[in-house]
């Protein structure tokens, strides 16, 4: 019952007059507000003031007692203790110490601080909940402030209350919007799973082709390292094989060498010998009377000898005379052979140059008959284009002459085929008529030489016969075809036997005229038909055209 009388609203005038209450109380804390706010401001600015007069005049006494020693003696006068303990301390480093023993100390504060407001918030709320639980002396009345003290905690719970459900449709909305998502997740993926199979199944396809190319190249990769070991071996044999032709090659270079130490030697030998040759004719020049003319040219002829055989071997670099005389034998051969080239060369340089002059006559004639030969070609051109144009003017008239004569060779084949119709009642014999195609072109010519004979045929029966009684014949029976043509089905005709008797009943008085004038069933019937063949035909003109055509 106290929640349902607390919670009635008061009447509109008590609500303006606690509004304006509230406004005036307002508006009080407001000019309060302002007015210590303009005093601390003042009180900052003179603080300001004096700080900066301070901290000027400081700035100068700084700049007297500038050292170290001296800052810390004047920031330290009045403690002992701490005054010992930065007394070996730079400035800088009394500063940093300094500034973090303030800083663990502001640590220290203000978790004091914190503490003593978080007890003190507990202390709020025990009293809160002491005056709340705190019975009143009488009985079941309520004072002013204890209904107003409820009230406002009705409405701090009916805040709550309505932040809780804020919070609680606010998560609600976010759920939902998750359940949604989450319900397109599981849709796609439930489509995604109708084809995970076939999917699943091209990937195991694909993993088994892959481990089938990896077994390949883990052949194939086995295999080089086979073939690399291989290599390496033979490498290696060729290697040794090298080595040992080096040493081989070797050795045979030093007996070459000393082959050729030994014929140098050889050479030296036979030259001082022959020094001693030439030295013993001075000496028996020089005993005139041991030697003798004939002697004397003999030894200059075997001094000129040596000296020959010297100089060549000298050029040739051999000592042997057989070689000597095998090198100039070889030396002549390819001096004839040398000698050959050079007229073969000199005859094919000179029909080189025979061609040159006769390609740079032709140059020069194709050079100045160009032009000539250009207008000559135009002029053939010109008349090739003309030839060309009357060529395709007969062919023109060709190809009009062509369907003339299609066209022509159409009618005379529905022609001829239209007399075969009519003359098809007319035999042949079969050893004369012969089996030809109708799609060939030789089926008209067949046709045609079929009714020449046909007509001879009709023509030698005609001879002798009166043409004129013919062809009433047989007009009378096309008539009569015509007519039994046209008859209905039902239309039969009973053909009554003869009587050669005389009708009693006719008139034997009669006159040869009015017998005259009597018109027979016959004649009757041919007449009318041929009127209504008459009005046919003029009802119908267009009808016969078109079956013509």
């Amino acid at each position: 019952m106290a929640f349902s009388a607390g919670s009635i609203k008061p009447p509109l005038h008590d609500q303006i007059t606690e509004m304006q209450r509230k406004i005036q109380l307002l508006e009080g804390d407001r000019t309060s507000y302002y007015e210590s706010s303009q005093s601390t401001i003042k009180k900052n600015t003179e603080s300001i003031r004096q700080l900066r007069q301070e901290n000027k005049r400081l700035h100068r006494k700084l700049a007297v007692n500038a050292s170290d020693e001296n800052v810390i003696k004047m920031a330290f006068h009045n403690r002992g203790m701490e005054k010992d303990a930065y007394r070996n301390m730079s400035g800088k480093a009394a500063l940093t110490t300094l500034e973090q023993r303030v800083l663990s100390k502001k640590k220290r504060l203000n978790a004091h601080k914190h503490s003593t407001q978080s007890h003190e918030r507990r202390l709020d709320e025990l009293k809160i909940e002491y005056r709340r639980m705190k019975p009143e002396a009488s009985g079941g009345a309520q004072s002013a402030d204890a209904r107003a003290r409820k009230k406002e905690e009705v409405a701090m719970k009916l805040r709550a209350l309505e932040n809780s459900l804020e919070k609680t449709q606010f998560k609600c909305k976010e759920a939902e919007n998750i359940m949604t998502n989450y319900q397109k997740l599981k849709s796609q993926l439930q489509e995604e799973s109708l084809t995970f199979q076939g999917q699943l199944d091209s990937l195991e396809a694909e993993i088994l082709k892959h481990r089938e190319e990896l077994h390949n190249m883990q052949v194939m990769n086995n295999d080089a390292q086979l073939s690399k070991e291989a290599a390496k071996a033979e490498l290696q044999q060729q290697e040794e094989l090298l080595h040992k032709e080096r040493k081989e090659r070797e050795r045979i270079i030093a007996s070459y060498r000393r082959k050729v130490e030994e014929r140098k030697v050889q050479a030296e030998k036979l030259d001082k010998r022959a020094q001693r040759t030439t030295m013993q004719p001075d000496e028996l020049s020089s005993e005139p009377q041991r030697s003798s003319p004939r002697v004397a040219g003999e030894e200059e002829k075997a001094i000129s000898t040596f000296e020959a055989f010297r100089r060549i071997k000298e050029a040739t670099r051999v000592t042997d005379i057989q070689e000597i005389a095998e090198r100039f034998i070889s030396q002549k051969d390819t001096h004839q052979h040398l000698e050959k080239l050079r007229d073969e060369n000199e005859k094919e340089l000179q029909q080189l140059k025979e061609q040159k002059e006769l390609l740079n006559q032709q140059f020069l004639d194709m050079k100045y008959s160009g032009e000539a030969k250009l207008s000559s070609d135009q002029q053939m051109l010109e008349e090739g284009e003309q030839q060309l144009q009357a060529q395709q003017q007969r062919c023109d008239a060709g190809e009009e002459r062509l369907d003339w004569l299609v066209k022509t060779l159409g009618t005379i084949r529905a022609g001829v085929e239209h007399l075969a119709d009519k003359l098809q009642h007319i035999t042949l014999d079969d050893d004369i008529t012969a089996e030809v195609s109708p799609d060939s072109d030789e089926f008209v010519l067949e046709l045609m030489t079929q009714c020449e004979l046909k007509l001879q045929l009709l023509h030698e029966e005609l001879q002798g016969k009166d043409l004129a009684a013919i062809m009433k014949m047989m007009e009378e029976e096309e008539f009569y075809v015509r007519i039994e043509g046209k008859l209905p089905a039902y239309n039969t005709r009973v053909k009554l036997p003869k009587d050669e008797r005389l009708d009693l009943f006719n008139e034997e008085d009669e006159s040869e005229e009015d017998e005259a004038s009597i018109i027979s069933r016959e004649v009757l019937k041919r007449q009318s038909q041929l009127i209504i063949d008459a009005n046919s035909k003029k009802k119908n003109p267009w009808k016969k055209k078109k079956g013509k055509m």
